[in-house]
């Protein structure tokens, strides 16, 4: 299965401040890697290093290698707009356009040069289907976004995402903003894309990474300080830092 990212040796610099310090890590095909550690501790930085995003933010460099499938993402003619097809991203913070529900999802393929309608009216309702969101709004398509609750609206994103068929989702603290009720529909949607597709989240939550990811990766200080099987490292870490982290005794 497509779709594993292995990081070797791989720093980060914001102008002369590491935010990353060689990590080097393998994140499985198709199982969910939680990334956790306190605020500032690089894994943001880590997530977003995995589809080149950090590319925008001026005055960073790098050094070391992300590998997606063994194909180093940074090597010379790597094509970036290909990578963020095959490596989706969503953010903290819903940001659906300004347009349909409709409009949303259809826009990367649409970008791509998918034109036929049935084909569009195709991914448009798959993908709102694997993001666990057709029913609620399969009456609702050519509405706007922005009226859909701040749940749907993070589902929807989700949806836009998966609309290019990427082997990668990255999701930054998706359900960080949302109630206890849309927080479970975000889970749940984790465990029906398991094995499809690998997910990597950023949470703060500790409780939802040891739900929800078959893998976990504690950082500190832009430091990897230890991955493990999600049980193991909750029930038996292997560092000291892990286990204060993990108990609330961090200090």
């Amino acid at each position: 299965m497509s779709g594993e990212i292995q990081a070797e040796d791989f720093s980060f610099w914001y102008g002369e401040t590491q935010a990353l310090k060689n990590i080097s890590v393998t994140l499985p095909a198709g199982q969910i890697t939680a990334l956790i550690g306190p605020s500032g501790c690089g894994k943001s930085t880590f997530l977003r290093s995995i589809n080149r995003l950090q590319d925008v933010v001026p005055r960073t460099r790098h050094e070391g290698a992300i590998r997606l499938d063994g194909a180093d993402i940074h090597a010379p003619g790597m094509d970036v707009v290909s990578l963020r097809r095959r490596v989706g991203m969503v953010f903290q913070r819903w940001n659906p356009f300004p347009k349909s529900v409709y409009a949303n999802v259809a826009y990367g393929p649409r970008v791509n040069g998918i034109r036929n309608a049935a084909r569009l009216d195709e991914i448009v309702e798959t993908s709102l289907k694997r993001a666990a969101l057709w029913d609620e709004v399969k009456d609702r398509l050519r509405e706007s976004a922005t009226g859909l609750s701040g749940g749907q609206q993070q589902r929807l994103c989700i949806a836009r995402a998966l609309a290019n068929d990427p082997e990668v989702l990255l999701l930054d603290e998706p359900a960080s903003a949302l109630d206890p009720l849309s927080t479970q529909k975000i889970e749940e949607l984790l465990f029906e894309l398991r094995g499809s597709l690998t997910v990597v989240i950023v949470t703060h939550n500790l409780q939802q990474a040891a739900r929800a990811s078959d893998h976990t990766a504690f950082f500190f200080l832009g430091e990897l300080i230890e991955t493990a099987p999600t049980q193991t490292l909750f029930t038996a870490p292997s560092d000291d830092r892990t286990e204060a982290y993990i108990t609330g005794r961090f200090g």
